[in-house]
């Protein structure tokens, strides 16, 4: 048996990390730049660059790593063994899949976003739903290589972007969530007193929303040395490594807020890419990051910050001087509670914090229907304006807006979006463990991002994914993941917002 180094380990982590950079830059380029008629081509590419990380994530030298480091594991050091860990669950996950499978469904994926942008521009759900068929079926055969317990067949993907959750545990947060939801807007229907909205809809050019986006996000703390902000259909970032965080955003001359809170949030990303601890460059630790823990960063800016009144004390001014007066009329308080009215809409990314989480109630209700129920791919649009019309009292007229809205199953992401409302919840624990350490407010308001900045790199970003999202949570805040957190969050900005004083 050959003797095998940490160095050796290392190696192989970084081939597999280079090759995901090549198949991240040709996934960003698809969804940013590629020309129309290239898709065929960029499959093939996506093809070939997923076999060779089939092959180096699962070759010869990567099962004798796996086996000679599980009888030597004490020839490693602490972080080693730590990653070594994370590279056999890895191996494992990928190992199970037969390398034709594998290649085939990153082909898939990526003909299944180019059918996805082809429906949308023909707001046709039909156009699509053969691929996404196909992209289920083969999901579907995956988790019985994966399944290894008596869990359901949709705790196998939930798991695999948030390890130890289950479709029990989650059933419970939600209830609780969807329950004061429920009871805030009851009480705002009820008693509150609306703001009016009609500035949000001004036309601001394109060219000052980049300039004003561009520079907050930098005030932020986002580097524009290791990032950039390009166009897209669907916002996203996409890191490289920690020097190449790369964020997007749509655009609407008649609606500032959306680019503006959507940058905001892709720059959270892009800041926690950023601070990675550098010796985890190239490995695991550095790109397989629970999705919940980075939606809480971006939420951490999006909505912790981006919906903070002590935030906007200081940073209305400098976004009234960028639109060069055309927000001159409207005073702080009444620009602050336009900004953050509550009300149902139809778009997940362009929801209100209060109403949000039940857009990711509906599209986690839906993937259970799919994988655990066996729902009907072709009747999914029905199920999906059903949802919409029960939980937010809005029935989809346009496929764009309802069912064709999200990229992520075009790649086959399901179990993704739960994440998205975990993030939530963990942003507001972190923003309450926060307080305990300083004044948040105080700062925010003196435009003082600095002990934000220092508190999150501390306390999350420099790790990685080198700890579990309940590691990170309960090491930061002293408890485990507590909804409450949140729902006095809304609570009290909410009221105050309606002017609810019962």
């Amino acid at each position: 048996m050959t003797n095998y180094t940490g160095a050796d380990l290392r190696r192989n982590m970084k081939e597999q990390a280079l090759l995901e950079e090549a198949m991240a830059l040709a996934d960003w380029d698809q969804l940013t730049g590629m020309p129309v008629a290239a898709g065929d081509f960029r499959s093939e590419l996506n093809s070939y660059l997923s076999s060779q990380f089939f092959e180096t994530a699962t070759g010869k030298e990567a099962q004798a790593l796996v086996e000679y480091f599980k009888q030597h594991r004490d020839e490693l050091s602490a972080d080693e063994q730590k990653l070594f860990y994370r590279y056999v669950t890895d191996y494992d996950q990928i190992a199970k899949i037969p390398a034709d499978e594998y290649a085939a469904f990153n082909k898939l994926s990526s003909k299944g976003q180019d059918t996805w942008m082809q429906a949308r521009e023909a707001d046709d759900y039909q156009v699509f739903a053969p691929v996404l068929k196909e992209l289920i079926e083969t999901k579907k055969r995956f988790i019985t290589y994966w399944r290894t317990d008596e869990a359901t067949p949709y705790d196998v993907l939930l798991n695999q972007f948030e390890p130890g959750l289950t479709v029990a545990k989650l059933d419970q947060v939600f209830d609780t969530v969807k329950a004061g939801i429920i009871d805030l807007q009851k009480n705002i229907a009820e008693n509150g007193h609306p703001a009016a909205t009609d500035f949000l809809k001004r036309d601001i050019p394109i060219d000052l929303q980049r300039k004003y986006v561009w520079e907050a996000v930098q005030r932020l703390g986002y580097d524009p040395d290791k990032g950039r902000l390009d166009d897209t259909i669907h916002p996203f970032m996409q890191d490289m490594n920690r020097n190449d965080a790369r964020i997007t955003t749509r655009w609407n001359p008649n609606d500032f807020q959306m680019a503006v809170l959507g940058v905001y949030h892709e720059a959270g990303h892009g800041l926690f890419a950023q601070n990675v601890d550098p010796k985890w460059d190239y490995t695991p630790f550095n790109k397989e990051i629970s999705m919940s823990i980075h939606e809480s960063q971006s939420l951490f800016n999006e909505i912790m910050i981006g919906g903070s009144k002590a935030f906007w004390q200081h940073e209305y001014a400098l976004m009234q001087q960028t639109f060069e007066g055309r927000l001159d009329d409207i005073d702080f308080d009444d620009f602050y509670r336009g900004w953050m009215q509550t009300q149902p809409s139809l778009i997940r990314i362009e929801a209100d914090p209060v109403t949000y989480p039940l857009h990711i109630i509906i599209r986690y209700e839906i993937e259970k229907a799919i994988f655990n129920d066996d729902f009907d791919v072709d009747q999914l649009e029905a199920l999906w304006n059903q949802k919409y019309e029960d939980y937010l009292g809005l029935k989809p007229e346009h496929a764009v807006d309802g069912i064709l809205q999200d990229i992520h199953w075009s790649s086959g992401d399901f179990g993704y979006f739960p994440s998205y409302a975990l993030g939530h919840l963990y942003a507001a624990q972190f923003l309450h463990a926060m307080n305990q350490d300083f004044d948040v407010d105080a700062a925010l308001a003196a435009g003082n991002i600095k002990p934000l900045f220092d508190w999150r790199k501390e306390h999350i970003w420099q790790y990685g994914a080198s700890q579990t999202p309940g590691e990170v949570l309960e090491a930061a805040t002293g408890e485990p993941l507590n909804p409450q957190y949140w729902l006095d969050l809304q609570n009290q900005r909410y009221r105050e917002i309606y002017q609810i004083n019962n």
